[in-house]
């Protein structure tokens, strides 16, 4: 490996942890500037980034968040990509996976305001991140040392799919709710996975 590919891998071990934790603090920023309205069974989380709804500050602490947190996770997807491109799960897993943080981008960047275009960047998001993590998580079991990680990275994509899916298919009341469980273990996986590109990128 390349001292161009071990630092591409280094900050893209960063950005995988740094990334996700951006929108949770962003959104439980702006949620606390919105307890007199939101509650968790009667609001999408988008909710926030609604001016008209949310007020303009509120709105720009959420839709912020999403585009910083989503850019530093495109890198991250990228670094991904050099390390799982030559395996033909890995490849396809971590397109999507790019796909679906330009996706999260896009929630920030056309939020409801913005129209039709808020609902269908946010169904690619919540389809493209567990499919991503089925193919990501196929890729990593082949390998011996990996199994575990690859197992429960395919249970994750499982876990997120059977939570995002009473918003997309029937378009459930407590919206937030789901789309807080689809998320918040992603997130988490990808923290862990950042860790650990981080830490090899140290020893090669």
């Amino acid at each position: 490996m390349s001292r161009k590919q071990v630092a591409l891998q280094k900050v893209a071990g960063l950005c995988g942890i740094i990334g996700p934790l951006v929108p949770i603090l962003f959104i439980a920023l702006a949620i606390s500037n919105s307890l007199s309205w939101f509650t968790w069974t009667d609001n999408a989380l988008s909710d926030l980034g609604h001016q008209g709804t949310a007020g303009v500050t509120v709105a720009t602490i959420f839709n912020s968040g999403l585009i910083l947190g989503g850019l530093l996770s495109i890198i991250f997807a990228v670094g991904l990509m050099q390390i799982l491109r030559k395996q033909t799960f890995g490849a396809i897993g971590t397109i999507l996976l790019l796909l679906a943080y330009i996706s999260f981008v896009a929630v920030g960047v056309f939020p409801e305001t913005a129209g039709i275009i808020h609902f269908y960047v946010s169904v690619a998001f919540f389809t493209f991140l567990p499919i991503s993590l089925f193919f990501i998580g196929g890729s990593l079991a082949k390998e011996t040392s990996e199994k575990v990680l690859g197992f429960s990275t395919i249970l994750l994509g499982i876990f997120a799919a059977i939570s995002a899916a009473p918003v997309i298919l029937v378009g459930a009341d407590d919206v937030a709710v789901h789309e807080l469980l689809a998320a918040l273990p992603c997130l988490a996986w990808s923290i862990v996975l950042g860790f650990k590109l981080y830490r090899q990128s140290l020893l090669k």
